[in-house]
């Protein structure tokens, strides 16, 4: 929880007021026993009526002032608990925001959304209690020893046995429990990951009849949950009769040693029954303690692996401060205008031994098309997806304008670029709502424009709403071919200086790709455009060729040129189209 202060500090005031409340609620508790004690020994053995309303009237003043700290106290907690976690839930959000890939591959997708959820609910869980609890547990339990030995100092050894007895059971219970707290939340995260998984692959299971494989898969998970759920329930059932038990033999002790005291006229009645409220209250500050010593572990877990996520910097840092501008005003024009370059660039995945790619350099041009291909594997998305800083590369330079991308902001850099996924996705909402999403202000004849030349337009047109037509979530309620141009549309609505484009032509039939490649062509004439492909035909016709085999240049230029000087080209060429398809 101290990883998390910082978060919590801005409720400082109004936990300030809670503890004043509550320690309003508890003086008021235990004043309760002293009152008590006076009407039994000044009131009822005297026979005076008078005093024992007065005193009466003064117990019940004092009982609705502690009912109204204790519902004030509530309702502060409830608004903390729920600032709280509706703060930690934005900052967590908008720290996987800025993450790059290196940080996402090492907080899987399951994880950052059990600890968007159930880890958050545990720290409100915790306030709620621990405001509540934790504060005023203390403060009734000094004060009822206080009070205690104030009222009889004889029966002092009766409230150590107790206290001692308590310490113990909680220490056994929690050194039984509390690994296993640390492994519940471990064991959600893979949970959600299973699921998460068969929810995505549903198809794919279908397809290949393996549901028994998956319900076996899932239940193997579940029951590894529900044991450590179990075992730390049991556990924790067993702490509170058994407690209980301990505050029944001593109330029962208690009265048999305080009726010996009373009978000897060491102690009056009221006395006895006020000490035995004292020690009340002391066991039973020691088993709200308790409670938190069972919610505090596994909220202390949550809290850590929240603090993980918002402690960690994105490994592709970003520099608006003193960022150099990627678009060139009219009087500082350089010739750099459009033109991306690649020096000497080397990139290795966090943590991998091996380098994906070697020493790439070459050079993108405005109105032409470059076009990498290659075998699967060969880095050719690793490549584009430097560009837009999805990752930082580990050596070299890549240029935009002039400017290496990692001195300009990622805002500035994104700007400029129209970038189409090889793994298309959709929002849920509207047909509109997708193809505007980089600018919710663009004219809706733009984006029919859009449409239109990334031949989606008919498709859009027989839908009955138009662009109002419903996405659903990813884009399910779509063909893979009518995403893939859906995303490409958004791409162009954009109007970029540059667009990457990452085998986002594979789920087009000859004729789509090539009325949409003409379109395109014509609509993106001024800018540079990078395309990945497996397609031969889709890379004869582009201005520049780039084959990659092992994350290594092995050959530039066009096609004919490297039908003759590139054999890995040439054998790529042959194995999709014959010889004159190729001439």
């Amino acid at each position: 929880m101290l990883r998390l202060y910082k978060h919590i500090e801005p409720y400082a005031a109004a936990l300030s007021l809670a503890i004043v409340l509550l320690f309003g609620q508890a003086m008021c508790d235990l004043a309760l026993p002293d009152y008590m004690s006076d009407i039994i020994n000044k009131g009822i053995m005297s026979g005076d009526t008078a005093y024992i309303m007065k005193t009466g009237f003064v117990m019940l003043a004092v009982s609705l002032l502690g009912v109204v700290c204790s519902v004030s106290v509530g309702y502060i907690s409830a608004k903390i608990a729920a600032g709280l976690g509706r703060r930690l839930r934005k900052n967590i959000f908008r720290k996987v925001e800025s993450f790059s890939n290196a940080e996402f591959d090492k907080f899987t997708t399951s994880s950052l959304i059990t600890r968007t959820t159930n880890d958050i609910t545990q720290i409100q869980t915790l306030m709620v209690f621990m405001i509540r609890l934790i504060f005023y547990a203390p403060i009734m339990a000094v004060g009822g020893l206080i009070h205690a030995v104030d009222t009889d100092q004889s029966m002092s050894w009766i409230i150590a046995l107790a206290v001692g007895s308590l310490i113990c059971l909680i220490g056994v219970m929690l050194g039984m429990a509390l690994p296993k707290f640390k492994l519940v939340q471990t064991l959600i995260d893979r949970l959600n990951l299973v699921v998460r998984e068969n929810l995505d692959g549903m198809l794919v299971i279908r397809a290949f009849n393996t549901q028994r494989f998956e319900e076996n898969r899932f239940d193997r998970v579940n029951k590894d949950l529900t044991d450590v759920n179990l075992f730390i329930n049991r556990a924790m059932s067993a702490m509170m009769p058994t407690m209980m038990l301990i505050m029944n033999l001593v109330t029962a002790l208690i009265i048999w040693v305080g009726s010996h005291q009373v009978s000897e006229f060491h102690m009056n009645v009221g006395d006895m029954m006020a000490y035995m409220q004292y020690v009340m209250q002391i066991m039973m500050a020691f088993l709200m303690m308790s409670m938190m010593f069972i919610m505090i572990p596994r909220a202390a877990v949550s809290a850590n692996r929240i603090a993980d996520v918002l402690e960690t910097e994105p490994s592709v840092a970003n520099t608006p401060d003193g960022a150099l501008p990627l678009r060139e005003s009219e009087e500082k024009k350089s010739g750099q205008s459009g033109i991306l370059e690649f020096r000497h660039v080397s990139f290795a995945y966090p943590n991998a031994k091996d380098e994906v790619l070697h020493d790439i350099s070459f050079l993108a041009r405005p109105g032409e098309t470059t076009v990498f291909i290659g075998s699967t594997g060969s880095g050719k998305s690793t490549l584009v997806n430097l560009i837009p800083r999805f990752y930082d590369v580990s050596a070299g330079q890549i240029m935009l304008n002039g400017v290496d991308i990692r001195r300009t902001s990622l805002k500035e850099l994104r700007a400029q670029l129209g970038y189409v996924p090889q793994k298309n996705i959709l929002f849920s909402g509207t047909i509109a709502d997708n193809l505007a999403y980089a600018n919710k202000e663009i004219p809706e004849e733009e984006l029919w424009r859009a449409a239109e030349i990334a031949q989606v337009k008919n498709f859009i047109e027989a839908g009955e709403d138009g662009m109002s037509s419903a996405i659903a979530q990813g884009g399910a309620n779509v063909s893979g071919g009518q995403r893939q141009r859906l995303s490409i549309a958004r791409a162009l609505a954009r109007k970029s200086q540059f667009y990457i484009f990452d085998d986002s032509f594979s789920a087009l039939d000859f004729k789509t790709d090539a009325a949409l490649r003409a379109a395109l062509k014509k609509e993106t004439g001024h800018s540079t455009v990078l395309t990945v492909t497996q397609r031969v035909s889709t890379a004869m016709k582009a201005d520049q060729i780039i084959v990659l085999d092992h994350g290594r240049i092995v050959g530039a230029g066009k096609h004919a040129g490297l039908m003759k000087d590139c054999g890995i080209y040439r054998e790529i060429a042959l194995s999709q189209l014959t010889e004159e398809d190729l001439a």
